[in-house]
């Protein structure tokens, strides 16, 4: 990492544990802002050389999301930067969840951790830390950030160091580490524009993916409110047709699955490189006083589907009982659903701004519902991002499918949700 083909900010991340002025003054990092803006590469190298040029035999913790996300964020990341590699050893024990650092006479341990749940924060309980580093803070419980934290206070020369992308302005860690921060915090809040390897057309390209509260969030780096409409990229006269241009070379089934509540099924087409939504079924049980049976349902999808050569069902991954029936029919592969609700709506967003999804006007059931479909004000106020949970059951059916086809070459995990 060559100091003069980094921006300001970059260069600030690297320096400031390091430089006695800003050493001694802070011993916490906040980065925040746009993504692809180079925050977290020149975060992760400042960390690690941090903590191998001023500790030796020290414990330190690298927390994501999910180990998973950690591992991909931050361990394979380090495996391939040179300006870590030639200087130190790095092996990483995927069982022990645990990065050994060797190098230059010291050695010292990072430990990964997730933090998905309330209950993380157990995970982390009883090991003293010298330094520890969120990646993707936000996404976060308080309870474990917090227990991290504290995992740090034996140690008087140890630092924090967080890096995330905005959410919600009632969000707690905006509220207490960046709107109302400690003095020894450092805030840097980074663009684009703070990223050397993002040019003009990069940048463009990236605007292109978002609008609404996912632009001012993603691509301006603002801590905004969700609110109105979620889809309010959707454009009848633009994203509603009669039929694809031509016959489709893919088909996918997304479903949704209710007792009482609405099962609802759509079929996907694949035409000139876009997805069409060419068919849907919906049943309420509540509306019709006739709740189906899951081998009733089955018949249904079999009817839906015609002869058509389906690549999978993609199905509500809470629905066992009817993952189980069409998997004993043998005809289709049933894929259950990855339901992070605000991730699968950002992906759908990016869909449809980049004009990869269009809706058929005989899915009434379905465009009925998306006109409808809007934030929670009640969650907002609570400092979350939630959809409104009233006829979404279609919704939940698209979202399903958007996170299965392009969810896997989206931008990143970006996900929409103290001191």
């Amino acid at each position: 990492m060559t100091l003069n083909k980094l921006s300001e900010k970059q260069k600030l991340v690297l320096r400031w544990c390091h430089m006695p002025g800003t050493r001694d003054k802070y011993s916490a990092l906040v980065c925040d802002g746009a993504v692809r803006s180079g925050k977290t590469v020149c975060m992760v190298v400042s960390f690690i050389l941090w903590a191998m040029r001023f500790f030796d035999g020290a414990t330190f913790g690298i927390c994501g999301k999910t180990v998973q996300s950690a591992e991909r964020n931050i361990i394979m990341l380090l495996q391939t930067m040179a300006d870590i590699t030639a200087y130190y050893d790095l092996t990483y024990s995927r069982s022990a969840k645990l990065l050994t650092v060797t190098g230059v006479g010291r050695s010292n341990r990072f430990y990964i951790f997730g933090g998905k749940d309330e209950s993380s924060y157990m995970l982390i309980q009883g090991i003293t830390l010298s330094g520890v580093l969120f990646d993707e803070v936000a996404l976060m419980p308080r309870s474990f950030v917090e227990q991290a934290i504290a995992r740090t206070l034996s140690v008087p020369t140890a630092k924090l160091w967080f890096n995330c992308n905005p959410e919600g302005p009632q969000h707690w860690f905006y509220q207490e580490w960046i709107l109302h921060p400690q003095e020894d915090v450092l805030h840097l809040h980074f663009l684009m524009q703070d990223n050397p390897v993002m040019d003009a057309t990069a940048i463009a390209k990236a605007e292109a993916r978002f609008q609404g509260v996912f632009y001012d969030r993603y691509i301006r780096g603002l801590w905004v409110l969700a609110e109105g409409r979620i889809y309010d990229m959707f454009d009848r006269r633009k994203h509603v047709v009669s039929a694809p241009p031509a016959p489709c070379s893919q088909y996918y089934v997304s479903m949704d699955y209710g007792t009482q509540n609405p099962t609802a099924m759509l079929l996907w087409g694949k035409c000139k490189g876009a997805w069409y939504l060419i068919r849907e079924y919906y049943h309420s049980g509540r509306s019709t006083h006739r709740q189906k049976t899951d081998e009733e349902y089955c018949d249904d999808l079999e009817a839906l589907v015609g002869d058509l050569h389906i690549r999978a069902v993609i199905v509500d991954p809470s629905a066992a009982s009817m993952i189980a029936c069409i998997r004993r029919r043998g005809r289709f592969l049933v894929i259950p659903a990855d339901n992070a609700v605000v991730d699968g709506i950002r992906v759908t967003a990016t869909a449809f701004s980049l004009g990869n999804l269009f809706l058929c006007d005989r899915c009434e059931n379905t465009l009925a519902e998306i006109d409808g479909y809007v934030w929670d004000d009640k969650a907002a106020d609570r400092g979350e991002d939630k959809p409104l949970k009233i006829n979404d059951h279609a919704m939940d059916t698209m979202r399903y499918f958007c996170m299965e086809v392009f969810g896997r070459n989206s931008i990143g995990p970006i996900t929409i949700g103290g001191r």
